[in-house]
């Protein structure tokens, strides 16, 4: 409902705050109308949850006008170039990365930056003939990390290697720039160990690339998929036309016993929640503009059809501990049998229940949502990232691992944990990719590190500076907008004092 002081509060405090730049004001100004302001009815059941704090409806507002991920179709922009933005197909490197550089400028997401930058290197690999091929790409790194202040901001390279990837991977090395995020699309039998080598020392240097468990991602949808934003695996051509969330251990703080809060209460929200986002696509799809004028739609670099809904899950670890204490048992999440099988439970039920809610839309899913493990937001309190072990409770490494490939693979849109290495794995990137090889093997999805004496670290899956959280601390304020995120996850996150590994 209206509420003109609040409004007015929240426009303050941004209007005033000497922390925030000129465009970082001018973005946060843009969500204020929408958190007061439904144009749509919900129930009665949602608003008592969302007060509730069982059901996040991360930082959208209470409607929509674009999707929150969107992920063109880049190789059709290289093959036919652009109608509405007047761009013809690239026919060198300087012109491919101009094209891109002007076509990334238009792209809507929740942070209104791109939050996916394509296969960059199978993009750019048929003109690296240039003799001015390295000054080029360099160019073009920097420029994204000065004009997109945004590390949602994600480039996917691989699996294959390429003379543009192994470029790029060389540029950021040296560059230790947080954005773009990258992940690499890995699978052993395609990506050569030298190259994966040479990635799991570059994320060892600034956080990135990821590796993404290449064999698995690419059975989830009927076409090519991306990783978005933190690590979100989206068609391409498509990607999400919203995320909500429910805060698992929200739900269990109101429970009896665990069966109260499988068969009553994580039912009945995830139904309630399925109902919520089902109404904020409708809303998108049949009122808003987007679909109906958007160039991007109207060329053809997205399809409606292949678009899904994003139904995310946080606070496994707290949730599992809660309702162990409840039932006056001592066993803590990743520690026993009882409490691991007490956290697959709870992920078949919420399976169980979002595949029996059948969605207007999401086509490319069957009329399905997808799941997500949501990393969390920035005001989140003793609230972990959606199924990992809470940070100062980390197992022994492969312990851990192993913990990550049995949650894991519940999650078909994204699901990753961070290893933090010391020293020792800079001497010995080899070893750090046979424990990836091993932990997909078993199930896990994604991977992530740096190491302990990197300026650029992963936050929760997103990447930031210490030395720019470092200044916020301050009072001075940063270009990159999501610092400000980072630095709210590591007062209330405990994100410096993750289990540091070694070899």
């Amino acid at each position: 409902m209206l509420n003109i002081t609040d409004m007015k509060k929240d426009v303050e405090s941004i209007i005033t705050s000497t922390m925030l730049t000129n465009e970082q004001a001018m973005m946060n100004l843009s969500a204020v109308p929408f958190n007061y302001v439904e144009f749509f009815e919900t129930t009665r059941e949602f608003r008592e949850l969302y007060e509730a704090g069982c059901v996040c409806t991360m930082t959208e507002g209470n409607a929509t006008y674009q999707p929150r991920y969107t992920l063109p179709d880049y190789e059709k922009l290289m093959r036919e170039g652009c109608r509405f933005l007047r761009l013809d197909p690239p026919k060198n490197l300087f012109e491919a990365t101009q094209v891109l550089e002007m076509f990334y400028r238009h792209i809507p997401s929740v942070t209104h930056y791109p939050v996916y930058l394509g296969s960059v290197d199978k993009m750019l690999e048929p003109f690296m003939d240039d003799e001015h091929a390295y000054e080029i790409m360099k160019s073009f790194l920097i420029f994204l990390d000065r004009t997109i202040p945004d590390s949602y901001c994600h480039m996917n390279i691989g699996p294959e290697t390429t003379k543009a990837g192994e470029m790029i991977v060389e540029i950021q090395t040296e560059l230790k720039n947080a954005i773009p995020s990258i992940t690499l699309l890995y699978d052993p039998d395609i990506t050569p160990d030298e190259f994966a080598e040479k990635c799991v020392l570059c994320e060892l240097a600034c956080a990135k690339p990821s590796f993404a468990n290449h064999k698995e991602y690419s059975k989830i949808y009927k076409t090519p998929y991306g990783i978005a934003s933190c690590y979100n695996a989206l068609p391409v051509g498509g990607g999400a036309f919203t995320l909500s969330r429910v805060v698992l251990n929200r739900i269990a703080e109101r429970a009896k016993d665990s069966e109260h809060f499988l068969k009553d209460l994580l039912p009945h929200t995830c139904r309630v929640l399925c109902g919520y986002i089902e109404q904020k696509i409708r809303f998108l799809v049949e009122e808003t503009h987007f679909f109906k004028t958007n160039f991007l739609v109207e060329e053809g670099f997205l399809k409606l059809e292949n678009f899904v809904g994003m139904f995310g899950v946080v606070g496994m670890n707290e949730c599992v501990n809660t309702l162990m204490d409840k039932e006056g048992y001592a066993d803590r999440y990743g520690y026993s049998e009882k409490a691991d099988a007490l956290a697959q439970k709870i992920m078949e039920t919420i399976t169980d229940c979002v595949a029996e809610h059948e969605s207007k839309y999401c086509d490319i899913t069957g009329h399905r949502f997808v799941l997500h493990a949501q990393v969390g937001i920035d005001t989140d309190f003793d609230i972990s990232p959606g199924v990992r072990i809470r940070i100062g409770d980390e197992l022994p490494l492969y312990e851990h691992l192993q913990h990550c490939a049995k949650m894991q693979p519940y999650f078909n849109s994204g699901v990753g944990d961070i290893f933090p290495f010391d020293e020792t794995a800079k001497r010995n990137p080899a070893a750090v990719l046979d424990l990836i090889k091993g932990a997909f093997v078993q199930g896990m999805r994604y991977f992530s590190t740096y190491s302990d004496d990197c300026d650029v670290i992963r936050i929760t899956g997103y990447l930031v500076k210490k030395s720019d959280i470092e200044k916020l601390a301050s009072g001075i304020r940063v270009q990159q907008a999501n610092a400000m995120w980072g630095y709210g996850e590591v007062k209330n996150g405990r994100i410096l004092e993750r289990k540091v590994r070694s070899l």
